[in-house]
């Protein structure tokens, strides 16, 4: 109880109340000259995650010259995005979330998002350097024969000598008709896996392509689609083996990405990056290290030293939240329970109504060290069971730089079709 009480009071004291988008200046001070801003979530189908990061990427774009916004989401699909926001072809912001079909189709295809994406596109169609325009790229891994559709694209558009080694390596993947569980199982059982192909074309498409730069970033498309191609292919291997391989791969291949995204737009380049907390936390502050997972957080952490990476966590004490019962099934709008009694999102609900903003310093870090059950809701929920297995421990303090506080939040909007849009 006096350790509950302790911290009920060091939240009393070191949060502030966020109102107003003008409360969010703080944050971004806080930042200072960080390279990579982490954008958490507690979970993928909050309005209010995805608006406030909206307002908080806006200004890291205007006041701090940040070149893109990269998501958890499929590169080709993110990259249609890209084309709209930069011009690169006439669309509506409607029809440039039409590729965004895989299941939960609702992380991007919604109104939030939607919002978003035409604020990008205005500041972009207002600034005169092509160079200053700010990008929209998914770092995920699992567009595997998405991204293999986009190479031959790409390499038949630009009549490149790679085509046939490209058309060669994706034969292997033919028999499997487009299930990555299929895949998976064969190559990871039966030694027929298609690593060799895949590996040999990203260093042909590498060494050739790494230096260009295009008006249209064929360059970089070309390089991420491949690097999902790779890091796919040895993902669903890992898959079905189960243990932290997939996850790990899976964290991995998105710091590449962000890494390749980061050297295309040169040395003084800045990201954002929107994940679920339990990507952009750093997974050594939670219970995932004893399970041998790292996480983005961790690996920029660790290469680029914290004073580059800054990550902020959100949470929300109840609400409603977009998410399904079972993976694949239709999406529902659910009831988030008031947070369990105890945990982090209890504690600052007991510390006072409202929402609030906690920013972790050395002079405040120590108060929030204590490990503590801290929400995690994904795109699969149940909200009866949630204190089974919704509940992750967490040194708040450790795990994040800030941390952003909704006392009730509402589900986000989901496009529900975009078929037939121009």
């Amino acid at each position: 109880m006096d350790n509950n009480m302790n911290l009920i009071n060091a939240i009393q004291n070191e949060a502030y109340s966020y109102i107003a988008s003008s409360d969010l200046d703080r944050v971004i001070d806080a930042i200072g000259d960080a390279k990579f801003v982490l954008l958490g979530e507690a979970s993928h189908g909050t309005s209010e995650f995805y608006t406030v990061r909206t307002e908080l990427s806006k200004k890291l774009i205007e006041q701090k010259g940040f070149n893109c916004i990269t998501v958890e989401g499929d590169w080709p699909s993110c990259f249609n995005v890209n084309r709209y926001v930069k011009g690169y072809e006439q669309m509506s912001s409607q029809r440039a979330l039409g590729d965004f079909n895989r299941w939960p189709t609702w992380m991007w295809a919604n109104e939030e998002v939607k919002l978003l994406i035409e604020w990008l596109h205005d500041f972009n169609h207002r600034t005169e350097q092509q160079s200053k325009m700010a990008g929209f790229y998914g770092i995920d891994v699992y567009s595997l024969w998405e991204s293999m559709e986009e190479i031959i694209k790409l390499l038949e558009k630009n009549g490149a000598t790679e085509l046939e080694s490209a058309i060669n390596a994706f034969s292997c993947f033919e028999p499997f008709h487009r299930t990555p569980e299929n895949y998976a199982v064969s190559a990871a059982f039966y030694g027929e896996g298609c690593e060799k192909e895949v590996a040999e074309l990203l260093l042909k498409i590498k060494n050739k392509w790494d230096s260009a730069r295009d008006l249209e970033e064929t360059s970089l498309n070309l390089s991420i689609n491949s690097l999902v191609t790779v890091n796919a292919e040895n993902y669903y291997r890992a898959m079905v083996k189960g243990g932290p391989d997939d996850w790990n791969i899976r964290d991995h291949h998105m710091v590449s990405a962000l890494e390749e995204i980061s050297n295309y737009y040169g040395q003084e380049s800045k990201v954002i990056v929107w994940e679920h907390n339990t990507h952009i936390g750093d997974a050594r502050a939670t219970d995932m290290q004893e399970e041998g997972l790292v996480n983005v957080g961790q690996i920029l952490r660790e290469k680029y030293g914290e004073n580059q990476v800054y990550a902020i966590g959100f949470g929300t004490h109840s609400g409603t939240v977009v998410a399904a019962e079972k993976w694949g099934e239709e999406l529902q709008v659910m009831e988030v329970p008031p947070a369990q009694e105890g945990s982090w999102e209890d504690a600052l609900q007991k510390a006072g109504k409202g929402n609030k903003i906690l920013l972790f310093t050395d002079n405040n870090r120590d108060l929030f060290k204590n490990f503590i059950g801290h929400r995690a809701i994904g795109v699969v929920y149940n909200p009866e069971y949630e204190q089974y297995g919704n509940y992750v421990s967490t040194q708040i303090s450790r795990r994040y730089d800030g941390f952003i506080y909704i006392e009730k939040t509402r589900a986000l909007k989901p496009i529900l079709s975009t078929a037939g849009i121009t």
